[in-house]
């Protein structure tokens, strides 16, 4: 069977039609059977995703509107993003993202994650030492949820959102 090409957004339209206030991830690739995830992100101006690092998957992050900065976790200089502006982001690489007075709203694409398996640990690994699991409530996101991979996050690394008190 042929899989058909179809047009998904037009990304300045859904610009366009976001509110001011709306931030994060205003679109993200959907279909069923994909080999890629995209999403398609708008911080306000000032905004930051504070330094994360992804180490699984390569990223390619295509700058559609507004300005900003990214700045590489290795103390390297920061690179300047604007429109149409392209860069890869390699599996590893620490950096953290600061949209520049007018926002800063880009695409990011790459690979799908794999599936989460749950597998036993080696019965060497286990003790058990009685109580209860940890609570992680204060690593998930107040703005879309997501649980950040962190122990103490600033910034969410998917839409920006500041945790509080911190």
């Amino acid at each position: 069977m042929n899989a058909t090409p179809e047009v998904l957004a037009v990304l300045g339209d859904l610009l366009a039609a976001a509110a001011p206030a709306d931030r994060g991830a205003l679109w993200q690739l959907d279909r069923q059977g994909r080999e890629l995830d995209a999403n398609l992100v708008r911080l306000p101006p000032g905004a930051e995703v504070g330094e994360h690092q992804e180490n699984v998957l390569d990223v390619l992050l295509v700058v559609l509107e507004g300005s900003g900065r990214l700045t590489p976790g290795d103390g390297g200089e920061p690179l300047t993003l604007g429109p149409t502006t392209a860069m890869w982001l390699p599996r590893t690489s620490r950096r953290s993202l600061a949209a520049g007075p007018d926002g800063l709203a880009y695409l990011t694409v790459h690979r799908r994650r794999p599936g989460l398996a749950i597998t036993p640990a080696p019965a060497s690994a286990v003790t058990y030492e009685g109580g209860e699991a940890p609570c992680a409530l204060d690593r998930v996101c107040p703005e879309c949820g997501r649980l950040s991979q962190e122990s103490a996050p600033t910034y969410c690394g998917a839409c920006g959102e500041r945790f509080p008190d911190r």
